[in-house]
Formats: C-alpha cells, structure tokens, sequence
C-alpha cells in the first residue's frame, strides 16, 4: 500500500511538472484582435520633415479616440503592434517591440516611446525587405491573433533586394494580410519617376491577403489622416472616409 501510495505521488509530481513547464509559455501568449507590424519607409527619399511627419502620423493615429474606440470595440478590445522601419535590402529596424494596447493609457505610452525613438534615413528602398522582416516579426509575436497584417507605408516602389510580388506572395500564402499606404510624392525616387503611378504599382505589386486594401496619401502632409483611415479600417473593418476626419 505505501508502495502503490509513493508511486501515484510520483506521478501526480511528474504530470504537475509537465505542466509546470508549459504553462508559462501559454500564458504569456495574451488574446488580440489582431497583430498589425506598421512597416515604414525611412528610404533616402524621405527627408527629415517627412520623417517627422510619418512618426507624427503614427503617433497621433494610434493614440487618436476614434482608434482607440475601435480597439476597444473589437472582441478582445486589445491589438498587438510592433514598428518597422526600412529603407535598402541592408536595412530594417525593430523600433518599438511587440505592445498590447488596450486603453487610451496604452496609446499615449506607445505613442510617447515613438517619439522618444531615434531616426535614420538611409539609400534604397525594399519593400521586399520589409515585408520578409515584418514576417520575421509576426513570428516571434508573444500575443496569439486570429488575424495578422502588415501595414505597409512609402514613397517609392521596390528597387532593392528580391523581387516584391515573391515577398508578398510568400506571406498572403501563410495568411498574412498585407495592406498598403502609398505616399503620392510627386519628386522621383533616385531621379526616376515609378513606371506606373504609386497607388496602382502598391494594388498590384505590394498588397495581398484576406480584405488587402491601399489608401493613398496625396502627400506627407495628407499622411495622418490617411493613417487613422486605415488604422480604422484595419482593426475595426469599417472605412469611415477621409471627410469624417475632417
């Protein structure tokens, strides 16, 4: 009896302690709506103001009421951001990590490390690059989404590293929903002007996956309003249109 009583103890600690080693990794992997990687072109193309007004762009968007009521209107009522930037094949940064952002409070946090966040602009421009990175990224998500999307920005089209239809195609096929947020700069890219205009070069060549989209900025100034649309669209499914905004 005391035999029989040891073993079933000792089996009891085993599967405690099997569970014990799992357990963690499971929590850790909080619920979101959805994992969104802002992928932003830092490209020589885009100057310092530009710069700014991209970050301004994000920040104001992310931390904006109408998005914040979104993600909070949403099953969960949390997302998972995490911002790229990138320019050349040589170049793509992790600025702010994996955030779940809940609250308006979350917002302003993230949108106050943003600014905080040192800059750089570098030579080409690869879309490819950036979305093969922003795959890496969504792959080490600490959150668990039913819905993953990269939300790409930028004045310039693919003129570096591998071709962009095979990044994008390798994404929509894990599921991956790309959607794209062309800046119409009219100042050509490296002294050429995009073989077809950018709006249409980031339907064809960049965007894919399940309800992809592209809203066009007209210009670096016009780029916060584009974003919160998008932001919208994206975490909500529901285009208010650029009038809403104002």
């Amino acid at each position: 009896m005391h035999r029989r009583a040891l073993l079933a103890a000792g089996a009891a600690a085993a599967t405690l302690g099997t569970a014990g080693r799992f357990a963690p990794a499971r929590a850790a992997e909080e619920p979101v709506d959805v994992l969104l990687v802002l992928a932003v072109d830092v490209s020589r193309s885009v100057d310092e103001d530009e710069a700014r007004l991209q970050r301004e762009g994000y920040r104001n968007a992310v931390s904006d009421p109408l998005v914040v009521e979104a993600i909070r209107g949403g099953m969960i009522g949390a997302i998972g951001v995490a911002y790229v930037e990138w320019a050349g094949a040589e170049y793509q940064r992790l600025v702010l990590p994996w955030t779940r952002i809940a609250s308006p409070a979350d917002a302003f946090t993230w949108a106050s490390r943003l600014d905080e966040a040192p800059r750089a602009s570098l030579s080409w421009t690869s879309i490819s690059g950036a979305l093969d990175h922003s795959q890496r990224v969504l792959a080490e998500a600490p959150f668990e989404a039913t819905r993953r999307v990269i939300d790409v920005s930028g004045d310039g089209v693919n003129n570096s590293g591998g071709p962009v239809e095979a990044a994008r195609d390798r994404l929509v096929a894990d599921g991956v929903t790309i959607n794209g947020l062309p800046i119409m700069n009219d100042r050509p890219t490296f002294g050429r002007l995009p073989p077809v205009p950018l709006d249409e070069y980031f339907r064809e060549s960049v965007v894919g996956g399940p309800g992809a989209f592209v809203i066009p900025a007209e210009d670096f100034q016009a780029f916060g309003h584009a974003v919160k649309r998008k932001l919208i669209r994206e975490i909500a499914g529901t285009d208010l249109g650029p009038s809403f905004f104002g």
